[in-house]
């Protein structure tokens, strides 16, 4: 009985392990996630700023509808590259996130 008590001991401890160095992963990982959405946030008001700016400064209607253009295509630009970098930093946090479980998970294929 002593043996199988230190058994679920033992596994107990493994997995409080495991769960922590999955926790540092997510933990990691959403900081990454911050930074570059904070970072693409400050990057679009600059943007919009300076794009309303010109906007303003247009002397006639076919300089500000091509201001308007311009700027509207550059935004949609940036927001799928900045969604294309997040679904990458998504998909790297999740597979960190998953290494610890990988032995663990192999143990029960065998």
């Amino acid at each position: 009985m002593m043996n199988s008590f230190e058994d679920i001991q033992k596994a107990s401890k493994e997995n409080m392990e495991l769960a922590m160095e999955s926790f540092g992963s997510f933990s990691k990982g959403f900081q990454a996630l911050a930074t570059e959405v904070a970072e693409y946030q400050k990057k679009s008001f600059e943007e919009g700023t300076a794009a309303v700016e010109k906007l303003v400064a247009s002397k006639s209607l076919d300089k500000a509808v091509e201001a308007q253009t311009e700027y509207a295509k550059t935004a949609y630009e940036g927001f799928v590259g900045e969604m294309t970098k997040i679904g990458e930093i998504v998909t790297d946090m999740s597979k960190e996130a998953y290494k610890p479980y990988e032995s663990a998970f192999g143990k029960f294929g065998k």
